[in-house]
C-alpha cells in the first residue's frame, strides 16, 4: 500500500465518472480508485451493468435518471445537450473528497461547498472543443445548422462549470494545454496506469501483419489505416467495434481484415504477433500505444497529440520504440510504412518494454494517491516525475 493510500484510508471519497458501459482506458484509471476505496459512493449518468470490472461494479453505484431510458446504451452518443441537466441533479452527499474522471461532463458535477473537487480530466469535452469539426463532418448541412447554437451554448456551460473545480489533474501534457486553452485553468500531470504486468512480450513468431486495435469512430481516423495498406498491400487486422463499422468495411480492400470486439487476452496474443501497431489519430494519452510497446511491439503514430509524449522516435538521443508521420494522410502513413520497414532492426523489443514500463499502473497510484494527500493537506507536495523521454 502507498503512503498516499495510508493517509487517505479513513477519508470519506466520492467519485464521479460520466458513464459506466465498457473497460477503456478511463475506466480503467477509475478502477484504480475503486481499488483504493471499494466503499465509495460511485456516481455516474447511466450503468450497463457487467460492462466494466468486477472491482467497479461492486462499488456502491448511484446514477442519473437517464439510467432509466430503455436501452440508452445504444443511443447516449445523441443525448448531450440533456447531459448538463442529468450530471447536474446528481447529489453528492457530504465528503472529505470528491474526485471526477471526466472526458465530457463528470467534471460539472455539484459538490457540497467547501470540499475539494479534484477532475482527473481525459480532456475537455473534444465534441464541442478541439475535435468538433471531425465529428460534425460527417452529418450533412441542413442537421449541423442548428447544431452550431447548441455547441456554442456548451462550450459556455462547460467553461462556467469549470470553476466548480478546485484541482485539475491532466493526463497529458496534450490535455494540460487544452483545459488551459478551454477553461483558464492550470493543472498537473500524471499519466494513466498501463497494465504492464498482463501486456508483456511472450515467445512468439511475428507475422508480417500491422495492427489496429480502436473503436471505430471517426476522429480515430481508422480510415487513413485502410487506405495505406490498400495503396502498399500490406495485411491489416483491426480489432474494435464502432458507428464507423460499415464505412470502414466498403474502404477495405483484399489485405484488410476486421476481427470486431476481442477479449483483452486475444489483443494481447496480436499485441505480441503483429509488425507493428498503426496509431493514425490524435489522441489525448492513447493507452495502445504503450500496451504495444509493453509487448515489445513498435508503434507507427500521427506525430500530434499524447502518442508524441510516450513514443521515443528514431530522431531521439534514446533507443527508437516508433516513428510518426507528420501530416495526416494516407500517403504520409504510406510513406512512413515504408520508412518502418527500411529500418524495422532499429525498434528493439527491449528498448519498446523500457519506455512502457516508466507508464505502470504503480506509478500511477503513487502519484495520484499522493497528489490527493497533498489536495487533503496531509502531506506536503509530492514530486510528480516527467516520465516520458
Amino acid at each position: 500500500m502507498t503512503q498516499g493510500a495510508r493517509n487517505l484510508g479513513k477519508a470519506r471519497i466520492v467519485l464521479v465518472h460520466d458513464w459506466l458501459t465498457g473497460m477503456r482506458g478511463g475506466e480503467k484509471c477509475l478502477e484504480a480508485l475503486c481499488r483504493r476505496w471499494p466503499e465509495a459512493p460511485l456516481f455516474t449518468l447511466f450503468h450497463v451493468p457487467g460492462s466494466v470490472s468486477p472491482m467497479i461494479e461492486t462499488c456502491p453505484i448511484t446514477t442519473s435518471f437517464l439510467n432509466d431510458w430503455p436501452g440508452i446504451s445504444r443511443y447516449y452518443r445523441f443525448l448531450l445537450p440533456v447531459m448538463p441537466l442529468a450530471v447536474n441533479r446528481l447529489r453528492i452527499p457530504k465528503a472529505d473528497l470528491v474526485v471526477s474522471l471526466s472526458h465530457c461532463v463528470a467534471k460539472a458535477v455539484r459538490v457540497p461547498a467547501g470540499t475539494p473537487h479534484i477532475c482527473y480530466c481525459f480532456t475537455p469535452m473534444r465534441y464541442i472543443w478541439h475535435l468538433q469539426e471531425a465529428y460534425l463532418k460527417s452529418r450533412s448541412t441542413w442537421s449541423r445548422l442548428p447544431l452550431e447554437p447548441l455547441l456554442a451554448w456548451l462550450r459556455h456551460w462547460d467553461r462556467a462549470t469549470a470553476r466548480g473545480v478546485t484541482h485539475f489533474v491532466a493526463i497529458s501534457e496534450t490535455v494540460r494545454k487544452r483545459i488551459a486553452e478551454c477553461y483558464g485553468r492550470e493543472s498537473v500531470v500524471i499519466y494513466p496506469p498501463v497494465d504492464t504486468d498482463f501486456y508483456c512480450p511472450a515467445r512468439v513468431k511475428r507475422d508480417e501483419y500491422y495492427l489496429v486495435v480502436s473503436a471505430l469512430v471517426p476522429y480515430k481516423r481508422i480510415d487513413l489505416a485502410i487506405k495505406a495498406c490498400n495503396q502498399l498491400k500490406k495485411h491489416l487486422l483491426i480489432i474494435g467495434r464502432g458507428p464507423e463499422a460499415k464505412r470502414l468495411r466498403a474502404l477495405a480492400g483484399p489485405t484488410v481484415q476486421f476481427a470486431g470486439w476481442q477479449p483483452d487476452d486475444v489483443v494481447r496474443d496480436h499485441l505480441r504477433k503483429c509488425r507493428a501497431l498503426l496509431f493514425p489519430g490524435e489522441e489525448d494519452f492513447g493507452i495502445v500505444p504503450v500496451e504495444a510497446m509493453a509487448c515489445g511491439t513498435p508503434v507507427i503514430a500521427y506525430g500530434q497529440g499524447g502518442a508524441t509524449e510516450t513514443i521515443i522516435p528514431p530522431t531521439s538521443a534514446h533507443e527508437p520504440t516508433g516513428l510518426f508521420f507528420a501530416e495526416q494522410t494516407s500517403e504520409a502513413l504510406a510513406e512512413a510504412i515504408s520508412g518502418f520497414e527500411q529500418q524495422a532492426e532499429a525498434f528493439s523489443p527491449q528498448a519498446c518494454r523500457r519506455q512502457a514500463l516508466r507508464f505502470r499502473r504503480q506509478r500511477f497510484e503513487e502519484e495520484l494517491f499522493g497528489y490527493l494527500d497533498q489536495v487533503a493537506g496531509l502531506v506536503s507536495a509530492p514530486k510528480l516525475r516527467r516520465i516520458a523521454a
